[in-house]
């Protein structure tokens, strides 16, 4: 059923606060000397560009999601950088733009990693796999199927693309040479970090009916160099989510997350091309899969209070 509710794919806070930086989804706003404004609009990204029309609430569910995870489920595991999801007061008068869309975060210096964890094979690990048998540069056991389950969760790193660039797979071994100064300590940390958070989501949401598949984590590092989760955590944006009772080895899986935009993509012959605008199916499709994968890891009916 088509969405009546417009997708916001901008914000416009008219320079009350500044603005510090547009991502593939988030607006980034300056909220003072040691906090930001994390705004997710209704924009998506695949195969690293926006697409030029937006899925509506997408924002808001990432939004809810991430604060679902942050606070309920991984608080225990490390700090985050998380202090409120309220619209900030003296930005009232634009709730029409923010409300359920906002994270009021920490202002950290942010670690230049995805810290990407693999428990099964798929996506770029799988086509790396097909080519060289190794994942990440990572020597893995012969004969492994698409999809299959891994002996154990590999931590696979990438760089961070600026926006329009192509994130790129390393190897573990290069991560700290990419952090730079006290790099070493640093992504042991997170790789530590990493395998937890994804360890813990991962048997959370089994119980669910939710295999997670891979998920990217980002971490900041506070006043006193404690590693600290920040950006969005284990949403559909940025973990691949299967349904686990059509869970079958050896081929792609059924998802929750932008698989049913990247496969429309790949299908048409448009896939990392600008200026793509979705076709109402798609957009109402990847809207349910989203709010399917909210509803069971919350346990909330998705619009309830």
């Amino acid at each position: 059923m088509t969405s009546l509710i417009p997708a916001v794919t901008k914000t416009d806070l008219e320079g009350s606060i500044p603005l510090l930086g547009k991502g593939k989804v988030r607006d980034v706003y300056a909220l003072g000397e040691d906090q930001l404004l994390f705004v997710a609009t209704d924009r998506i990204s695949a195969y690293d560009v926006v697409m030029e029309n937006g899925v509506p609430e997408k924002g808001k569910l990432l939004t809810a999601l991430s604060e679902f995870w942050f606070r309920e489920v991984l608080s225990d595991i490390c700090p985050n950088h998380l202090i409120s999801t309220s619209v900030p007061e003296k930005l009232s008068k634009y709730k029409d733009q923010l409300e359920g869309r906002s994270q009021i975060v920490r202002k950290l210096k942010v670690l230049p990693i995805e810290a990407i964890v693999r428990g099964y094979l798929s996506g770029s690990a799988w086509k790396e796999y097909q080519k060289k048998g190794t994942i990440h540069g990572i020597e893995v056991p012969k004969g492994l199927r698409e999809s299959e389950k891994l002996e154990k969760p590999l931590f696979t790193p990438s760089t961070k693309a600026e926006q329009g660039e192509h994130d790129e797979n390393i190897h573990p071994s290069q991560a700290a040479a990419h952090i730079g100064e006290n790099g070493e300590k640093y992504a042991k940390r997170i790789e530590e970090l990493a395998l937890a958070l994804y360890t813990k989501a991962r048997d959370y949401a089994a119980e669910r009916g939710i295999i997670i598949a891979d998920t990217k984590f980002e971490f900041g590092v506070d006043e006193n160099g404690e590693v600290v989760l920040v950006d969005e955590v284990l949403t559909p944006d940025s973990s691949r989510f299967w349904p686990a009772d059509k869970y079958e080895v050896g081929k792609s899986q059924d998802s929750y997350d932008k698989q049913y935009l990247r496969d429309w993509l790949t299908s048409t012959g448009v896939a990392g091309k600008e200026g793509i605008l979705m076709p109402q199916e798609v957009v109402d499709e990847t809207a349910a899969k989203y709010k399917e994968a909210y509803e069971l890891l919350t346990g909330k009916k998705w619009g309830s209070s």
